[in-house]
């Protein structure tokens, strides 16, 4: 079955209902695909525990501001919530379980392959962040047998572990945070927990004390990563090749919280000796389980388009593809600015990139109409 429309969006979190509201605003004829059963599972599946880093005031979407106190940070599933809470709201035409599996260009319209549908789209706005697919090492699968491994994208509590020590793989803000809840909450008796990978840095202060709300946001989310850290100014510029690959500075946990908790900094995973992890000074760790924060591969390979570079990034300006005239990206990692995968920045980037696609539109339809003079009728067909 074959569907057309002006534009086909592909990712049904924050960043693709953020551009459906703008589109239905422009009057054009969308889709959203979502490969979900429901619209914010995405958010239900991290951790148990997870809260935003960012207090509810900063959580909402245009249109919609999130439904609780201002300071208060929201859980995963009260965000999750909140997105189907979005969808109704502004009746926007998404389409669950509508996985895409391919993407390719047709003479001068895009196919995607959907679900077992076919759709035809003028344009395509692909709304997903850069992390579809987890990246583990390939010295993962020697680590023997009776060790539990996850990965951060699997991990949901403490009860899928193990009784025994636990090595975490990645010292992120993912990392350093499931860190702390094993060695608090971890199977019994209590584990040794060590987190391995450098430090990253962190934030000198509680975002949930009263420097950080007062400061935190208004200052480094709101000013810093919103309007000093883009692609259109020189700080940007020379910043983001360097935030692309290196890890973000711990937001909500500092090290002095990790060294109360217990949790011991070890040096990176350099291999495996007899089915155990070695690490980098020579150390061997006898666990009973791995957790690996270790990050995500962007997972584009269905899109069947010259676009990439050689580290399986698109290339694009701001979101948009200049070797795929039509298609356009939102929600990667500093797409724009350093707020691009944030919940406070989607809305703008969704705005911007909608701006372009209704510009194309209209270019395209004055096109027909001079090409046909009585371009009524044709443009009624469409």
């Amino acid at each position: 079955m074959n569907d057309r429309f002006d534009v086909v969006v592909i990712g049904g979190g924050q960043a693709g209902l953020s551009v459906g509201y703008h589109l239905a605003r422009r009057g054009l004829r969308f889709v959203i695909l979502e490969a979900d059963d429901r619209i914010g599972d995405v958010w239900r599946r991290r951790w148990d525990s997870l809260r935003l880093f960012t207090a509810a005031r900063y959580d909402g979407l245009d249109g919609m501001p999130f439904p609780a106190p201002p300071t208060y940070f929201p859980t995963k599933d009260e965000m999750a919530d909140f997105l189907e809470s979005y969808v109704a709201r502004f009746e926007l035409p998404v389409r669950t379980r509508s996985r895409v599996e391919r993407l390719a260009k047709r003479d001068s319209r895009y196919v995607v392959q959907a679900g077992g549908r076919e759709l035809e789209a003028d344009q395509v706005v692909v709304a997903m962040a850069s992390y579809q697919r987890p990246r583990m090492p390939l010295f993962a699968r020697d680590l023997g047998p009776d060790i539990v491994q996850l990965h951060s994208r699997d991990y949901r509590n403490p009860g899928q572990l193990r009784a025994g020590d636990v090595l975490i793989a990645g010292g992120g803000n993912s990392g350093a945070e499931i860190a702390i809840e094993l060695a608090a909450r971890g199977p019994s008796p209590a584990p040794r927990v060590w987190l391995s990978g450098r430090d990253t840095g962190h934030l000198p202060f509680h975002i949930d004390g009263p420097f950080g709300r007062r400061f935190f946001v208004p200052l480094v989310l709101r000013f810093l990563f919103h309007r000093v850290l883009t692609v259109r100014t020189p700080f940007g510029r020379l910043a983001r090749p360097k935030m692309m690959h290196q890890g973000s500075p711990l937001i909500r946990t500092r090290p002095a919280d990790l060294a109360a908790a217990g949790v011991e900094r070890v040096p990176r995973i350099a291999g495996v000796r007899d089915g155990k992890p070695l690490l980098e000074d020579g150390r061997v760790l006898d666990v009973a389980n791995v957790v690996w924060c270790t990050g995500y591969h962007p997972g584009f390979s269905w899109i069947d388009l010259p676009i990439f570079d050689e580290h399986a990034e698109p290339r694009h300006d701001g979101g948009v593809v200049p070797d795929a005239p039509g298609l356009y990206f939102v929600g990667l990692h500093f797409l724009y600015s350093m707020s691009s995968t944030m919940i406070h920045g989607v809305g703008r980037d969704a705005a911007r990139i909608v701006e372009a696609v209704a510009a194309r539109a209209t270019a395209s339809r004055a096109a027909l109409v001079r090409r046909e003079p009585s371009g009524v009728g044709l443009l009624a067909s469409r």
